[in-house]
Order: structure tokens, then C-alpha cells, then sequence
């Protein structure tokens, strides 16, 4: 190719996951370009939480490394960015949840995660707006909140990166199609625009799984950590259908978000009368005082899904000079950092700070032809 580079490497995508690998990039010294087509994706729409998961072993390694990079980042943030360690607690309503939260306690220990079990007497002393009757639950000290689009804007304020509104149409390899018909070429293309990457790599295994979220006004009674209900995990969001589970969320503000609703085969971005009674149904039975507060918006958002649950973080097998950061689905914030450092580490050819595997792309999209 002939073309003149515009940048060492080009972005697609400016949400938190091309963000981080942006910063990431120039932070070794390269030129970077950013190309977002201000569609305001998953990182506009989602919750913030930070969290650790431990669901299976790569996801707890990936969160876990990533929670880590943002307790660093901590103290350089702006006050805009709204991160606070306020901690997840979530909620067994019986005895089974219970032990579910007994096994996740033992093995986040074992991880050197700091954690703690409560039971129903403390439980209710942490959160006495909670209903009377749980069981207790396991409280996650280190996870946290932050808001997505200001940690986002500061990522990307660098010296090295440029940034552009642009829509692309195409990419091939080291190059990329603007809407306007205008290539352009870089030493390395990084695909980290969501549900949108399937638009650009149709082979791509996402899926977009459809949420809705309702911030609501102030709340005259303090809640203080995350409020995550463990049928998310044990049944509520397993099913393939429509789902809902309790997660709720104190903001700086005052005010709570509630989530949270899981729907698949929709792209219809509408609000949906019954999927929003349905969630906010079941974050009342958790904390019923959520009924005297009025609800100032609700809104929904796409998560990009792989089949795995696990996002692809590598280099493209069968188009050289492309690299993916894409299916994170509702983990993208967490794990930001952790893809960032990823992606740099293999594009750099360098010892990776994790074991790479679980988030090949090749898992799907099969090894690279010269292989």
C-alpha cells in the first residue's frame, strides 16, 4: 500500500475500551488516532460497577488485574470521573444463594481478594433498607464505581492521540474506509467500537444483548455499597429469554441506579414498559423504599456479547495488521485496563501481564492462514 500514514495506529471507537488502549499506546511514545462515529455505545449507557467476577477462572483473572490497574489510576482521576471504593454486597435471599455466596467468599480469598461474609444481623446494619428475611451476603471490599464517559474523555486528553468524528465504512487490514470514500493508513488498526465491530468484521462472533437502566431522583436514605442480588449469577441472568435481576446503585450524587434486564434479539433501542416494571419489580423486593422515589430517566444500552462471555483481545488471525478489543459485554468498564494491557503487550511482542489464551480471537476465527 501507498498510502501515507496518518497515525502509528489508528482506534476505531472512542468508549472506554478505545480509550484505554489509546492511552495504553501513547504511553509508548506512539501516534495514535482515534476515529469515533458518536453513536455513544455501551459506555454511555452502562453503570459503571467495577467489580470482580469469578464465574470462571480467566474472567476472576482479567477483573481482578483490572480492578487492580483502577485502584492505581484512582488518585489521577478528576473528580468528574465520580470513582468511588464503595464495595459490592451481594444478596442471598435464601439458604442455596447463601451458600453460593460461601463458595465465591473461599475462592476470592484464595485469590487474595478482600472479602467478607455477612450475615442476616449484619446485613442489616449495613444496608437497613434492605428487606427484612435475606439471609445475609458476601461483601466484596475492592470493586467500585466510576463514571464511564468522563474516565473515558480523560483517557483519551494525551498528547499523542487525535481524535476524530468519522463514520468507517470499511477495514482492511492497516487501512480504513471513512464514510466519505477517503483511506486511511497506520502501522496497526485497533477494532474497539462494540456491537458496531460486526458492521466492519461480519465473522465476528457478538451478539448484542439489550439492557435497561432508571436513574432515579435523590435518596433520603443513605446506600452505601453496590446491591447486587446472587440469583444473578445463580439463575436470573442464565436463562436465554428475557431476564432481570436486582442491582442497584448508589451514586455521588444521591441518587440510585437500577438495573439490571438482559434481552437478546432485539437491536430496537426503545424503552420497554414491561421489561422496565419487570426490573424495577425486582429491585423493589430487595429495597423497598424504592417505591417513594420518582424516577428521572430510563434508557437502554447494547452490550456486545461473545458466546463465551469472554471478550476477543488480540490480533485479527486472518486480517494482519488488525487487532480486536471488542465483546466485553457488561464488563467493558472493569476491564478496560486489563484489555489495554493486553493488547499492547502482544502488539509490542512482550511478556503479557496475564495469560493471554482465553481472549485469543483465534478461539473463534480459527488460527492465521501461514500458521
Amino acid at each position: 500500500m501507498s498510502e501515507a500514514l496518518v497515525a502509528d495506529v489508528i482506534v476505531i471507537g472512542a468508549g472506554i475500551i478505545g480509550a484505554a488502549c489509546a492511552r495504553s499506546l501513547a504511553q509508548r511514545g506512539l501516534q495514535v488516532l482515534v476515529l469515533d462515529a458518536g453513536w455513544h455505545g455501551a459506555t454511555a449507557a452502562g453503570m459503571g460497577h467495577l467489580l470482580v467476577l469469578d464465574d470462571n477462572p480467566a474472567e476472576l483473572a482479567l477483573s481482578q488485574y483490572s480492578l487492580r490497574r483502577w485502584r492505581e489510576l484512582a488518585s489521577s482521576l478528576p473528580e468528574t470521573c465520580a470513582w468511588r471504593n464503595n464495595g459490592t454486597l451481594w444478596l442471598a435471599a435464601n439458604a442455596e444463594e447463601m451458600a453460593v455466596a460461601h463458595g465465591k467468599y473461599l475462592n476470592l480469598l484464595a485469590h487474595g481478594e478482600a472479602c467478607e461474609l455477612v450475615g442476616r444481623a449484619a446485613l442489616r446494619q449495613r444496608e437497613p433498607e434492605l428487606r427484612e428475611g435475606l439471609e445475609g451476603g458476601l461483601l466484596i471490599k475492592g470493586d467500585g464505581i466510576l463514571y464511564a464517559p468522563a474516565a473515558a474523555r480523560w483517557m483519551l486528553d494525551a498528547a499523542l492521540i487525535r481524535q476524530q468524528r468519522a463514520q468507517v465504512s470499511e477495514v482492511d487490514g492497516r487501512r480504513v474506509r471513512l464514510a466519505d470514500g477517503r483511506w486511511l493508513c497506520a502501522e496497526a488498526v485497533v477494532l474497539a467500537n462494540g456491537i458496531q465491530a460486526t458492521e466492519l468484521c461480519p465473522e465476528l462472533p457478538i451478539e448484542p444483548k439489550k439492557g435497561h437502566l432508571l436513574i432515579t431522583d435523590r435518596c433520603p436514605n443513605r446506600v452505601s455499597h453496590t446491591l447486587v442480588e446472587l440469583g444473578y449469577v445463580t439463575s436470573a441472568h442464565t436463562a436465554s429469554g428475557p431476564s432481570v435481576a436486582c442491582n442497584i446503585q448508589p451514586r455521588p450524587t444521591g441518587q440510585l441506579f437500577i438495573g439490571a434486564s438482559r434481552q437478546f434479539g432485539t437491536v430496537d433501542p426503545q424503552v420497554e414498559g414491561w421489561m422496565l416494571a419487570k426490573m424495577l419489580r425486582r429491585a423493589t423486593d430487595y429495597l423497598p423504599g424504592l417505591a417513594r422515589l420518582n424516577g428521572i430517566r430510563a434508557w437502554t444500552g447494547f452490550r456486545a456479547a461473545s458466546p463465551d462471555g469472554l471478550p476477543l483481545v488480540g490480533q485479527h488471525p486472518q486480517r494482519q495488521g488488525l487487532w480486536l478489543a471488542v465483546g466485553h459485554e457488561g464488563l467493558g468498564v472493569t476491564t478496560a485496563p486489563a484489555t489495554a494491557d493486553l493488547l499492547v503487550a502482544q502488539l509490542f511482542n512482550e511478556a503479557p501481564p496475564l495469560a493471554p489464551q482465553p481472549y485469543l480471537p483465534q478461539r473463534f476465527l480459527g488460527e492465521p492462514a501461514h500458521a
